[in-house]
């Protein structure tokens, strides 16, 4: 879809170019009319001084002196003319040139103006004047050639024009510039809604103009309910975890009271059924606490977060003389913290636990997160790999632990649109395990 700044400029300079074509137009129709009407004015007073210098004789004649207008009209073809018709009578100007003027007849004070094509093609500008004199009907029709109005008209238009360009081209870019800084609050909208989704905003803040207030008040609305839900289910979840600790104690010591010697598969049954439930408790609780690709989620800083957990894996496993080898970014990424320090947990526990010495982490940013966990430990078998996965499933049953570990990672790996995969190291020979993430954009 086009943006809306462009969609606000093309639609406004479509409008100031709309507007100043028909300004341009009607400037233009003012000024050959002031122009047309001036000449007209002054056809006027030489149609009028030819009227004054009327005169009428004994044999019934009526007469004029041109000798009181310009002397261009005696000049031949000079582009002023005269047609003066006492009743069926035409006396034209010399300057006509026995050119037959097409003039249009009035009535007794009346007057008309309106073009016609005079000698040698040129337009003219004609006024007729109507009048009765000693009984007799005249017409007096004054005509002046065009061309050099037209041409002066032209030399008008054309630097009207490039104005009226000029005046338009600023007028466009002082639009486009005020579109442009009109625009910077939702602009500014865009980048903190960008720094809410890599995790360095909880929030976008509220000093925008009134028509978007209710739009970014919404979204603060829906980021913090977002952020409070996930805390109200992780807390729910604790609290319930706590709250069934205790019943599931209780049932594993019933199930070593003295009175089920008797019934060994009674008590079988009922560790059994326990494991399970606390397995279950566990993978739902697990998989509550992953935030996934949350808009408001805290982000994630891998080399800080993967420091700390270093720390706390060699305290858990002080007995074993473990070097364990970070490479991570130090900077923030969109990802879930909770979620990270999941599935880095899990993965390195389980690297920790098989690992005989060395455990190598890498975090690194392609097109996505890559976390590749490897250790020196036995690995695993190709056709035992579609197994890790799967809830409660351990290829070794001497090692303590629910088997839950793999499927949480395997969970939040698939909450994000990732892709996990397991084989065997190619520089420390055991298990490896690769976490792919998309980026958000």
């Amino acid at each position: 879809m086009m943006s809306l700044q462009k969609r606000l400029g093309r639609g406004l300079m479509a409008v100031l170019c709309a507007i100043f074509v028909l300004h341009w137009f009607a400037a233009d129709w003012v000024i050959r009319s002031a122009a047309e009407k001036q000449m007209a004015n002054r056809l006027a007073d030489d149609g009028y001084s030819l009227l004054e210098t009327l005169t009428y004789s004994d044999d019934d004649r009526v007469s004029f002196n041109s000798f009181h207008i310009s002397s261009v009209y005696n000049r031949r073809l000079s582009g002023h003319y005269y047609l003066v018709k006492v009743d069926a009578h035409a006396y034209p100007s010399p300057s006509l040139l026995d050119f037959p003027l097409a003039v249009e007849p009035v009535g007794p004070d009346q007057s008309k103006r309106y073009h016609l094509t005079g000698p040698r093609g040129n337009p003219l500008l004609v006024l007729t004047l109507g009048a009765v004199r000693f009984g007799h009907r005249i017409n007096i029709s004054v005509a002046e050639d065009l061309s050099a109005v037209d041409h002066d008209i032209t030399s008008i238009r054309l630097a009207y024009f490039g104005l009226t360009m000029l005046i338009l081209f600023s007028a466009i870019g002082l639009l486009r510039r005020d579109i442009r800084r009109s625009l910077q609050p939702l602009l500014a909208v865009g980048r903190e809604l960008e720094q809410v989704a890599g995790g360095t905003r909880q929030k976008i803040d509220s000093d925008v103009p009134e028509e978007i207030v209710p739009l970014v008040a919404e979204i603060n609305h829906l980021l913090e309910l977002i952020v409070r839900r996930l805390q109200q289910s992780r807390t729910a979840l604790g609290n319930l975890a706590h709250a069934l600790k205790s019943p599931i104690t209780l049932l594993l010591r019933a199930s070593e009271a003295s009175l089920l010697d008797a019934h060994p598969e009674l008590r079988l049954q009922l560790n059994t059924q326990t494991e399970i439930i606390h397995r279950y408790i566990e993978r739902e609780l697990k998989r509550a606490r992953i935030a996934g690709d949350q808009p408001a989620a805290t982000a994630f800083n891998p080399r800080r977060e993967m420091i700390a957990l270093k720390k706390t894996l060699r305290a858990i496993y002080a007995g074993k003389p473990l070097d364990i080898q970070v490479t991570a970014p130090n900077h923030q990424v969109h990802f879930d913290r909770e979620d990270m320090m999941e599935i880095l947990g899990n993965l390195l526990d389980n690297a920790c636990k098989w690992a005989s010495k060395q455990v190598d982490v890498e975090l690194s940013l392609q097109d996505g997160l890559v976390i590749r966990v490897a250790d020196d430990g036995p690995g695993c078998e190709r056709e035992d790999l579609s197994h890790l996965t799967q809830r409660g499933q351990r290829l070794d049953e001497a090692m303590q632990g629910h088997g839950l570990g793999l499927g949480i990672v395997a969970d939040i790996v698939e909450g994000y649109h990732g892709q996990l995969a397991f084989g065997r190291s190619k520089t420390l020979g055991g298990f490896l395990a690769t976490v792919s993430l998309p980026l958000r954009r």
